[in-house]
């Protein structure tokens, strides 16, 4: 005969007390037929300009998009946001990594909201070259910023871009200045070959450093330390602070030796403790000091001007590049001469010259 009453496994859950709703389920349907509908790009920029976080976070997901369908509604919710887009100041922050960059964004953002300053910050994570993911773990590890509401915290992957810039970071500054934000603090993932380009779209560039981790000056490109119009030793707490002063005389030493710079501002070392906050006040000070040279001296209105063409001329090459992977003669042909290439049946420039002689008859 059959047991009808099997022995239960150890592991039977007993049933509990069911747990309360938390939310009812009419906000819960109300949640997912919005997160289900696909807003228009108008209605984008309607949120945005009232103010809607949800709304800027999914036109930044629409401007971030490699989809090709995308590409017109994502330029006419820029184009639609331009005239709407608000003053502020662009500050890029790069630094090796393990400086610290995202602990002092945090101490530096909540520095600024709390002088009733819009802070975002747009954070780029590095992506695999295995796997081309991204940890995207920005939020993460700045708790306390993203509790803030007067910030807004986006991390994206950086991809292919060289110099850890994402591939429409400068479109997604323009979404956040129309929303509102009045400092914007663009992240890079570490010290690279093209951070050129952060260079490229905002209007202070900070470098960190840390102290005790070798030859000052040997670990730095020279082109980063042209290029910064400040030099900041982070982690200057504890036996730190004396190794941190000595970076901070060697940084000025070598600061002298480089060409003035047009903008007409001589730049700045400091030192400062993202734990302890000591020195961060000062550095927002530097920021405003140079802010006012550069504006009455007209600089900073002709590197913004400047730096809206250059991004044109990017986001032509841009265009052009992705016109030329994805043409549907191109595709075949290039993995044909790929091929060809790889069993030395024809020269890399021979390959490269038919592809293009192709693409331009075309």
């Amino acid at each position: 005969m059959a047991n009808t009453n099997p022995k239960k496994s150890a592991l039977h859950e007993i049933p509990g007390i069911p747990s309360p709703e938390s939310v009812s389920i009419e906000a819960a349907h109300s949640i997912q037929s919005f997160r289900k509908k696909t807003p228009t790009p108008a209605e984008l920029v309607q949120g945005i300009l009232a103010g809607n976080i949800t709304a800027l976070s999914r036109a930044i997901t629409l401007v971030e998009s490699t989809n090709p369908k995308h590409l017109s509604q994502a330029n006419e919710v820029i184009n639609s946001c331009l005239s709407h887009v608000k003053e502020s100041v662009r500050i890029g922050i790069t630094g090796v990594p393990g400086v610290g960059k995202s602990t002092f964004i945090e101490a530096f953002g909540k520095h600024l909201t709390s002088l009733g300053r819009k802070v975002a910050v747009l954070a780029v994570d590095p992506s695999s070259t295995i796997s081309h993911g991204s940890i995207l773990g920005d939020k993460t590890r700045m708790e306390e910023l993203v509790k803030d509401k007067n910030a807004f915290i986006r991390p994206s992957a950086s991809g292919e871009t060289l110099g850890g810039v994402a591939r429409k970071t400068r479109e997604t500054i323009t979404l956040c200045e129309a929303f509102g934000f009045d400092t914007i603090i663009i992240e890079t993932v570490g010290v690279g070959q093209s951070e050129t380009a952060v260079h490229s779209m905002v209007d202070f560039f900070l470098l960190l450093k840390i102290a005790g981790a070798g030859d000052e000056l040997q670990g730095i490109k020279r082109g980063i330390m042209e290029m910064a119009d400040a030099i900041v030793i982070n982690k200057a707490d504890g036996d730190n602070i004396r190794k941190s002063n000595l970076a901070k005389v060697e940084f000025n030493r070598a600061l002298h030796l480089f060409p003035a710079k047009k903008s007409g501002w001589t730049p700045t070392t400091a030192t400062c403790s993202a734990i302890t906050k000591e020195g961060i006040s000062a550095i927002w000070e530097t920021i405003l000091h140079y802010l006012k040279t550069t504006q009455s001296n007209q600089y900073f209105f002709e590197k913004r001007a400047s730096q809206n063409q250059y991004w044109m001329l990017e986001t032509i090459n841009e265009y052009l590049k992705n016109h030329f992977y994805n043409h549907p003669e191109i595709v075949p042909l290039l993995e044909k001469n790929k091929e060809a290439v790889a069993q030395n049946a024809l020269s890399p420039f021979a390959a490269a010259q038919d592809i293009l002689d192709t693409y331009f008859k075309k």
